[in-house]
């Protein structure tokens, strides 16, 4: 479990903000890229060899690549598998699969942090899955919502919780969002629930990643055992992450990694 101290958090120069962005927007599109890409009969290897010649024509590198020993380019997770999937040949993505795709770009040593969910094959998935991943989105627009100067993190999380505990879902309270720009992982964690107590007031200049990772059932969590990267739902069930990395303004919260293909 988290456990919040008073943070060191960085607020960004309008010079830095610029450098932060230009890693982001190349995120977003290596994440939109990979996510159209993916087809059932891929493996996991696949899409992270893909995203690996995506990010090099974006001019960034990879963040995950290496980060404490992480050994893909980027993080792919699939159905029960929340966070932190490893590509590999064997694991084949079939029809109906939810697939978590988690980008991080570093530019000139400023990184930008991104993720998505799709439904391999269905890209307007129904029952279950698609009401998984609308209701993930939607937590994520609102904890995004409320990330406005004056107000605080724990503003971001209940807006995050109260979406997901209206659908019968459950938030990840063991992983959570942060601070990006300099780093990957930057102060403040930004957790996808409501906390008891004072949490950071939020001011412009901050760079937070809200990335709501919703569950079915249970909001526990496991790390597998042998690959000591993979997070699973405890219960197995069906799991959604959408990520986006905002820069609080004095006005309206700017999202660093939307993409426009034209």
């Amino acid at each position: 479990m988290f456990h919040f101290r008073t943070p060191n958090i960085h607020i960004y120069t309008s010079a830095e903000v610029e450098k932060v962005r230009q890693a982001a927007r190349a995120a977003a599109q290596v994440r939109d890229r990979v996510a159209e890409a993916i087809q059932p009969g891929m493996s996991t290897l696949d899409i992270d060899n893909l995203a690996g010649v995506f990010i090099r024509e974006s001019g960034g590198v990879s963040g995950s690549l290496g980060y404490h020993g992480f050994p893909r380019q980027i993080c792919v997770s699939v159905n029960d598998e929340v966070v932190h999937g490893i590509g590999r040949p064997d694991r084949i993505i079939a029809p109906g699969d939810l697939v978590k795709v988690d980008v991080v770009v570093n530019i000139d040593g400023y990184f930008g942090d991104t993720a998505r969910t799709v439904c391999a094959g269905f890209p307007e998935p129904e029952g279950l899955p698609g009401e998984l991943m609308r209701v993930t989105q939607q937590g994520l627009e609102a904890g995004i919502e409320r990330a406005r100067e004056g107000n605080c993190v724990n503003d971001i999380g209940t807006a995050v919780e109260r979406v997901a505990a209206a659908a019968g879902f459950s938030c990840v309270r063991d992983m959570v969002g942060h601070g990006c720009g300099r780093k990957m992982h930057e102060e403040p964690e930004v957790p996808n629930y409501r906390q008891s107590g004072k949490t950071p007031r939020l001011t412009a200049g901050m760079i937070i990643c809200i990335e709501p990772m919703i569950n079915v059932g249970t909001w526990r969590i496991t790390v597998d055992p042998v690959d000591r990267w993979t997070v699973r739902s405890a219960d197995h069930s069906l799991s959604a992450h959408f990520e986006h990395q905002i820069l609080i303004t004095k006005k309206e919260p700017e999202i660093l990694t939307l993409y426009a293909k034209n």
